[in-house]
């Protein structure tokens, strides 16, 4: 049976979409963003055993095949382990079958509009999302695809049949500051936007806007602002530091990004088309 690896399922949230929504998260992830706020959803446990030394209510602990396992019952969701953790990893990662995951969404699916698929990069489990979204379609529920751009949309035309739309990040345009942030190449990215606008299954796009970075934070919001017009949301999003790995808040920043610097984006965007961009 087709399974996937969930690092968490949150009931109920206003921000991963319209209205009322489940969000579920995938783990792993390809990109390394340097202000990530969930670094423990990029890679997959190597059984370190760092956080089994570290659990205070021994939730944790080694199988026969040397193997860190978590017990959900002992767990008090204290977050120590993926603070110890040195892999970006989580041990709280549940394999989950689509059955599965639809018990899970039980409880909630009576109270919310869709859900919202996420990571990690969710789109690295494509076979999972097209069962999943297939069930959850039955229910008469609306499905979006929370994705960093790094899988070929194009590549898959059964991925977008079956969601209501992507909610893509374009971190950044500039070549440079791109790689430098993400260690990944923009170009599939990029390809992804002008495909998704095609197809009009692009419900938004996402920019983080960084304190002090004007040609940069311009360039980005310059470039996604003509290419979309006011056929998406367009969220530009101010940085902020909470969550992000100690070793990079020097180098990005200590502090949120200003509202009144960050919103002279936001009307850069909308003199430039981008009729429903909003700062958030």
């Amino acid at each position: 049976m087709l399974k996937a690896p969930v690092n968490r399922i949150i009931p109920f949230s206003n921000v991963d979409g319209p209205g009322n929504r489940t969000s579920i998260f995938f783990q792993g992830c390809p990109f390394n963003c340097l202000f990530c706020h969930n670094p423990e959803t990029i890679k997959m446990c190597v059984s370190c055993g760092k956080c089994v030394e570290t659990c205070p209510v021994k939730a944790l602990s080694f199988d026969e095949q040397g193997k860190v396992v978590w017990d959900e019952t002992k767990c008090v969701q204290c977050d120590s382990c993926i603070k110890v953790c040195p892999n970006c990893s989580s041990p709280k990662i549940r394999w989950l079958s689509v059955p599965e995951v639809m018990t899970q969404l039980k409880r909630s699916l009576p109270y919310i509009d869709g859900i919202t698929t996420s990571g990690g990069e969710c789109t690295q489990y494509n076979e999972f999302l097209i069962e999943l979204f297939a069930e959850v379609k039955k229910l008469g529920k609306s499905c979006l695809i929370d994705s960093n751009g790094s899988f070929d949309f194009e590549s898959d035309p059964r991925v977008l049949e079956v969601s209501d739309g992507v909610m893509l990040d374009v971190k950044a345009y500039e070549k440079k500051w791109n790689d430098y942030l993400i260690s990944f190449d923009r170009s599939l990215i990029l390809k992804n936007l002008e495909y998704l606008l095609k197809v009009n299954k692009l419900y938004e796009v996402r920019t983080l806007i960084f304190p002090d970075r004007d040609r940069e934070n311009e360039e980005t919001v310059r470039h996604v602002a003509e290419m979309i017009g006011d056929k998406c949301f367009y969220k530009i999003i101010r940085y902020r530091p909470f969550g992000v790995r100690e070793n990079y808040l020097p180098v990005l920043g200590e502090f949120t990004t200003e509202e009144e610097y960050a919103n002279r984006y936001v009307e850069l965007a909308r003199s430039l088309g981008a009729a429903k961009a909003y700062l958030v």
